[in-house]
């Protein structure tokens, strides 16, 4: 049997689907299993081993009509048995026809669901602690598996040489690796997916005055002018503590770092999912605007934490639409004051 699965969207998305290789190999184990994801996100599912093949969506191909007619000629020429959709869009839509293959399964859309063979609904409400996220993706698998492995879910495989490495650049950079090392999300992928500047910085005075613990931030060099923001709200003992210009120059780099560190506290996205698939505690800031329910994975109230308003002010985020939570999210971050949930991120503290 050989499977296609698409996923094309953002870090998070394509970690979180891998775990549908692990399931697939595990019943099918002489499947043959190919993954198209957008080149950018390889890094959280390099040497991943159930994944035989990947097809690489690169922003030349994007980019380009010609380009993406040969990238959709090169997909024909496969022959897979099955496609596995994610999130069927126009795009995917087109490489789920060209593969030409007689299982086509996809989650179900009104406008789409006649490009597919199996459509699923979305749950609403999860069933397990592995969150929406996980069992919306793993009910796509019916058609193919009948028996998911319990537990499953997704992990990144690191090299031993990329754990020495990272190990020796923390050392270099006087970091004491056999004491309390805490990675802070400290910015999201957008501002409407990152806590308050200045409640942030209480939050890692709060950290530091609790553990006496040392301090990374992770951001990407465009985001360095809010980071510094972040890091010169904070006290200036505080300050001591930060590790300000350490931080991964790729992604693997950083992933190989956040091996080290002791949990990963900070913004809801791609960073803390990919902390959780390193098996690194976490800390999660939802924001307003996001359904807490769909990527609060794997959360037992102590390896996994996360506060959204919604346990604090349940009337606002129940009596509001989707689009009036996100056009207001700046008014109600600010309502998720730090002192909130500092009892709770003590108790994380001290669990870790």
């Amino acid at each position: 049997m050989k499977v296609l699965i698409i996923q094309q969207k953002m870090i998070g998305d394509v970690l979180t689907t891998s775990i549908l290789f692990e399931a697939l190999k595990a019943e099918h184990p002489d499947a043959e299993l190919h993954y198209v994801i957008n080149s950018h996100t390889y890094a959280v599912v390099e040497h991943n081993p159930h994944i035989d093949k990947f097809l690489f969506v690169t922003p030349a191909i994007e980019d380009s009509r010609s380009k993406f007619l040969s990238f959709l000629k090169d997909i024909k020429k496969e022959k897979y048995d099955a496609v596995i959709d994610v999130y069927s869009k126009f795009s995917s839509n087109l490489i789920t026809k060209f593969s030409s293959a007689a299982i086509k399964i996809s989650k179900y859309k009104w406008y789409t669901k006649y490009y597919y063979t199996h459509t699923f609904k979305e749950a609403t409400k999860a069933k397990t602690n592995a969150g929406l996220a996980i069992e919306n993706r793993l009910q796509l698998l019916e058609p193919l598996v009948k028996q998911v492995p319990s537990p499953i879910r997704p992990k990144i495989y690191l090299t031993s040489e990329e754990i020495l490495a990272s190990k020796q650049i923390l050392i270099n950079s006087n970091i004491d690796v056999s004491k309390p090392l805490y990675m802070i999300s400290v910015l999201g992928s957008g501002d409407n997916k990152t806590y308050p500047l200045a409640h942030m910085a209480k939050v890692i005075d709060f950290i530091v005055s609790e553990t006496n613990g040392q301090i990374l931030f992770n951001y990407i060099p465009k985001q360095l002018d809010e980071a510094k923001t972040v890091y010169n709200f904070c006290t200036p003992k505080t300050r001591e503590h930060i590790f300000f210009d350490v931080f991964g120059k790729s992604l693997r780099e950083f992933l190989a770092i956040t091996h080290h560190c002791t949990s990963m506290i900070g913004n809801e996205g791609g960073a803390i999912n990919m902390a959780k698939a390193l098996n690194i505690p976490t800390f999660t800031i939802f924001s307003p605007w996001i359904i807490k329910e769909a990527w609060n994975m794997f959360e037992d109230g102590k390896q996994n934490i996360s506060v959204h308003l919604k346990d604090y002010n349940p009337d606002i985020v129940n009596n509001s639409s989707s689009k009036e939570l996100k056009d207001n999210y700046k008014s109600l971050y600010e309502m998720i004051k730090p002192k909130l949930f500092l009892n709770e991120l003590k108790m994380f503290l001290q669990v870790g």
